[in-house]
């Protein structure tokens, strides 16, 4: 069944009973020519752009709950192109290209909305940074504009300015950047790959992967052993387990990174605004709750909910950004399972056993990367080739040392 404002008409005539499941519930057959571990945004995404774009039909995503209960529901929505590296920047402005077509592409209303992101700084030296980063974005094709502070004033006017500790001298706005509802980008990818027949089996925990003469031969799972010809690990958080069971030690560490939502308010904040003292980030979701988060946890850990010392971290940033925010009351927060790389930049690659494939390693930036995660990945499994836009996300870089480090801390996890 097609969305649309006509079907809507149609459907309310008829009491609304008219509509249909937006994907089936299949039962898992014996054999697949490829399997994705991994029912949330990227292995949603890879199954759909498999489907799509290279003709595969016989395809399963493996989940073990329900369709988008990883970090794809449990993150701050950002959507963004802003990165100043090679290798980075041009993978996540195409993945901005593709989420500006999404809910055409998908017939589906994920709630793009391209309200602009602001990234303040609070020193020359900042400023000076956030210029060359522009510039790059400039180059890259994407749109960057340095605001002076009276610039931001007209946009921002309720933070706090003259504060001594944290001046604002202005921001870096990335217009096309904005938020999109995380749940409705794992639905719309769902029913997009169900559509074209796609097999998306939830409640499907994969307890082992089969290997013979070096070659994958499938993965056994809670509802039974399933053949495939090859099997793609998009576990996020999770991606470090599932890799151990073919044997690999994969480079990247999980961590906790929390989020928090306030009760429903009036709009008053129109942007992504984001905090160059303090590692806190804010927006307005379509509810009214204020979404905002920060730094990471900073120990290892699998648990899906972070620790009170970070919380009243953010919370500090937020007051010390924005005064007004102490108003609001937090209604819930919690927590996903960050894939943390020495770093910080992703990893998709080919793995040296035959036909098993790895997309994981996202740390801050998976969210906004779901579209072209699912593009390049899609087309690694189908030609045995890296996309363009993703050659440099290497498994074997941290050997070769042709590292990413976007943010410049060195090899720790937990910094970038």
């Amino acid at each position: 069944m097609r969305y649309s404002a006509l079907q809507i008409l149609i459907q309310g005539l008829k009491g609304n009973k008219g509509w249909k499941k937006a994907w089936r519930k299949p039962e898992p057959k014996a054999e697949y020519d490829m399997v994705l571990i991994g029912g949330g945004g990227h292995g949603l995404a890879t199954a759909y752009y498999l489907a799509k774009n290279h003709g595969y039909r016989n395809i399963a995503v493996l989940e073990k709950g329900y369709l988008g209960s990883g970090n794809i529901g449990r993150n701050t929505t950002i959507v963004r192109a802003n990165y100043f590296l090679q290798g980075n920047s041009e993978f996540y402005s195409h993945s901005l290209k593709l989420w500006e077509g999404l809910e055409a592409e998908l017939n589906y209303n994920v709630m793009h909305s391209q309200r602009g992101l602001i990234n303040l700084f609070h020193s020359d030296g900042q400023r000076d940074a956030f210029a060359r980063r522009g510039n790059m974005m400039r180059a890259q094709g994407d749109d960057a504009q340095l605001l002076s502070r009276d610039e931001l004033r007209q946009l921002l006017p309720y933070l706090n300015y003259d504060q001594a500790r944290f001046p604002i001298y202005g921001g870096l706005l990335h217009g096309r950047g904005g938020t999109a509802r995380h749940d409705a980008v794992a639905w719309g990818y769902a029913r997009g790959a169900d559509r074209l027949g796609v097999d998306l089996i939830e409640n499907c925990e994969v307890t082992g992967i089969k290997i013979e003469n070096g070659r994958v031969q499938g993965v056994e799972t809670k509802r039974g052993t399933i053949r495939a010809k090859k099997v793609g690990l998009l576990a996020a958080g999770r991606s470090g387990q599932v890799a151990q069971m073919a044997g690999l030690r994969l480079p990247i560490e999980s961590h906790v990174l929390q989020a928090f939502v306030t009760e429903g308010l009036k709009p008053v904040i129109n942007h992504v605004i984001s905090f160059g003292m303090g590692h806190f980030y804010i927006s307005q979701s379509d509810k009214g709750g204020l979404v905002f988060g920060g730094d990471l946890d900073f120990y290892a850990s699998y648990a899906a909910r972070g620790n009170l010392p970070m919380a009243e971290h953010v919370m500090e940033a937020g007051m010390a950004l924005m005064p007004m925010i102490g108003r609001a009351k937090v209604l819930r927060s919690w927590g996903g399972i960050m894939d943390m790389t020495p770093d910080g930049s992703p990893i998709i690659d080919k793995t040296p056993i035959g036909g098993l494939y790895i997309d994981c390693g996202w740390n801050y930036g998976g969210f906004k990367a779901v579209p072209a995660s699912g593009w390049c990945m899609a087309h690694l499994m189908a030609t045995d080739q890296p996309h363009p836009v993703a050659a440099k996300f290497r498994l074997d870089r941290f050997a070769t040392g042709h590292l990413l480090d976007e943010e410049g801390t060195g090899s720790q996890h937990n910094l970038h």
